[in-house]
């Protein structure tokens, strides 16, 4: 029978989890807000509640809130955070959250809910990146070994092709050379 206590608190989460979205069918935001005790607003990709419907403390906690994504059911399931604040105002944030619809519940220190409101949250443009030129160092890149810059003329391009020929034609005479049988 413990099944059915488990299941009649998750359904009573999930009546208290949709009341904001009937009663907010007409006006999202005005009728939401005073419906329920909390005031939700998105920036972004962050998400943040206020209320004042915390006034006791217990455990040096005001509260907690939960953020729920639409195929979760009940408060525990969610996001939880610690209501922060003081007794006239408590405030708790979610940030990089993805775009989507939401509902945000709000659960006392002394166990009562502050409210429950849906929000949605809308993608997060990419920011702009610019980037500024610099001026390159006057001497080139002087890092050490192997990655010095130095500008070569043409006699030593073409001393450098005579040694690669040099070596060319040296390894082709000693395979030739090689490949003839024997002579006696």
């Amino acid at each position: 029978m413990r099944i059915t206590q488990t299941l009649v608190r998750s359904g009573q989460a999930v009546a208290v989890a949709a009341l904001p979205l009937a009663l907010t069918a007409g006006m999202p935001g005005v009728a939401a807000a005073a419906a329920t005790g909390i005031n939700v607003t998105t920036s972004g990709g962050t998400v943040q509640v206020t209320t004042s419907a915390c006034v006791t403390r217990s455990n040096g906690s005001m509260g907690n809130a939960s953020l729920l994504s639409s195929g979760q059911a009940n408060f525990a399931q969610g996001r939880q955070v610690t209501l922060s604040g003081t007794s006239a105002s408590q405030s708790a944030a979610w940030s990089s959250v993805t775009s989507g619809t939401y509902t945000v519940i709000v659960v006392c220190a002394d166990g009562s809910t502050a409210g429950t409101q849906s929000v949605t949250v809308s993608p997060v443009s990419s920011p702009t990146i610019s980037a500024t030129a610099t001026a390159s160092p006057s001497r080139g890149v002087m890092g050490g070994m192997g990655s010095t810059s130095q500008d070569y003329g043409t006699v030593t391009y073409a001393a450098g092709g005579v040694l690669v020929a040099a070596g060319v034609g040296a390894t082709v005479w000693v395979l030739r050379r090689r490949s003839r049988p024997n002579r006696l």
